[in-house]
Order: C-alpha cells, then structure tokens, then sequence
C-alpha cells in the first residue's frame, strides 16, 4: 500500500522561480509541476494534509527555470543519530552504545542545494557527513518496530555538517552541529514507495572531486524500524520530523591527519535513488 493507501511515486521539491517566491512541487525529468502558493513550507504543508496526491497549479516548469530549494523548510524537528555505522564509530575513537546517539539539529541550520555552506571563525574544525534522512508522514507515541513503514513519508539527503571543536568540547552536540547553512537538505524527498529497501542505498561523499565517503546504508547498526521506535518511545513523533540515520566512515575528524572543510571546497553527496546534494563551503568573518 501507498502512503495514503494507494500506490504514489514522487520527488516532491520546494523551489523559488520569477512565477512564486516559495512553491513546493514535483520534480518529473527535468521538470517541476508546480503547487502549494501561499504556504511556509508547502512540502510539509502537503504532508500534513494527508491527501494522496497535491493540488496542482499552472503548467510545469522546465528545472533550469526555478531555484531549487531545501524540500522542508520548518520541520518540526531534526533528529540527528550518531556513531550509526561500526566503522565511524572507531575512526570517531567513540564507542558503539547499547542505544542509538540522539542528538538534534536546529531548523535555522537547513540550507538546499547548490547553497554555501558558511564557516564563520566560532565553527572551529569544520567537518561533513553523508546521511540518508527519514521524514516522518504520520507522527505517534511508541511506534512498534513492524509498523515503522506506515509512519515514513520518504526519504532525502542531509550533509551533517559539524564544527567539531564546538561539538567535541562539551557532551552535547546540538550547538556544534547548528550553526546557519550546516544543514544542507535535498534536493528532494522521494516518497517511500521508490525506495524498497533503504537498508540497500550506496551512499558517497566527494570533497573538490576525492571520495571521502563510500558505503551503504545495509551497514547501519540501528535500521529505520528501531530508530523510530526508540525515538517514539520517548517523544510523540511529529508529521515532517527528519531523522538523519548517521553517517559512515571517512569523515574529516577520522583523518591522519584530520582533514577539515576550507574555503570554496565543493561537496557532493550521492545516494542511490535519492539524487545528488550539492553545497559549497564559503568561509566567513
């Protein structure tokens, strides 16, 4: 079954363009069919409403016409998992816990694609991760493991960009990994029903054109249908909560030496039946 109870394959997007200041809409090809005028968020906007398929407005949109934006721009909350593959967890020097790592990002931090990534002085030993995210469709207080697909509108990419010398310096990570523009989001949420196993996606980081990142999503230690149920189990889940499931090895903090984020260095996420996130780091003063 669908989300809505029927069969729905979408890459639902948000975008700017000379037409609409704030537009969700689906991408189809090289198209973007457009609707949603009028709201903050019209992607969460349409999830909340629960209807199987948006309103549409007007005549599609050739892609090179918009700007393509983060796909949520106010998610209610963005729940961050780490040290979620073994091999992350040993290059972080950490180790691996008998419960996922939660921590959160705050929603000012979300940035779309093709956006600069700001480094300001205070975002010490800058740092990236490829993440696989979770957004939630129908929201619940403790969600068993078996229903976990009846809760999951789709999916997207999440760079959990991280100032580790602020993250690091205390136990809690939120601050860390909240500073504006360090969450780049997208370029789209793919509903679930394109996505059969998201237990199976090749996931890849490059930095400047090297590969930093190359894994898969079957190496998780804690899979979708437990992050959910742990989470639910102590807070009431949220329609459009994002859940960034971890990121695997090689991130710049597992280095020899450690290999921080600089200027105009160019990152480009890829996972598999997701598309490609790109963002640009861009130091400031």
């Amino acid at each position: 079954m669908g989300l809505f109870g029927e069969i729905i394959f979408m890459k639902l997007v948000s975008f700017s363009s000379k037409e609409y200041a704030v537009c969700g809409g689906v991408l189809e090809g090289d198209r973007v069919r457009p609707f949603g005028q009028g709201e903050a968020d019209p992607v969460l906007a349409y999830i909340r409403s629960g209807s199987s398929l948006p309103a549409f407005d007007g005549a599609s949109l050739p892609l090179d016409e918009v700007r393509l934006l983060a796909p949520l721009q106010y998610p209610p909350r963005i729940f961050g998992i780490g040290l979620n593959y073994r091999e992350h967890a040993a290059e972080s020097k950490m180790a691996v816990q008998s419960v996922p790592t939660v921590f959160l990002k705050l929603s000012s931090s979300i940035t779309g694609p093709d956006t600069d990534v700001l480094l300001p002085p205070d975002a010490t030993q800058p740092d990236y991760e490829a993440e696989l995210a979770v957004v939630i469709a129908k929201g619940g207080h403790r969600i068993p493991e078996g229903d976990w697909e009846q809760h999951v509108f789709g999916y997207t990419i999440v760079n959990d960009v991280s100032a580790r010398g602020v993250q690091l310096a205390t136990s809690q990570w939120t601050l860390g990994k909240s500073f504006p523009t360090f969450t780049p989001l997208g370029p789209c949420v793919v509903t679930r029903d394109e996505v059969p196993d998201p237990h199976a996606l090749d996931i890849r980081l490059t930095l400047g054109g090297e590969v930093m990142q190359d894994a898969n999503t079957r190496d998780l230690i804690f899979r979708i249908p437990q992050l959910i149920a742990y989470l639910s189990k102590i807070v009431a889940l949220e329609t459009g909560d994002i859940i960034s499931t971890g990121t695997p090895p090689g991130v710049g903090l597992g280095r020899t030496p450690p290999r921080w984020l600089r200027d105009d260095e160019e990152m480009v996420i890829d996972i598999e039946r997701l598309g490609t996130l790109r963002n640009r780091t861009r130091v400031t003063e």
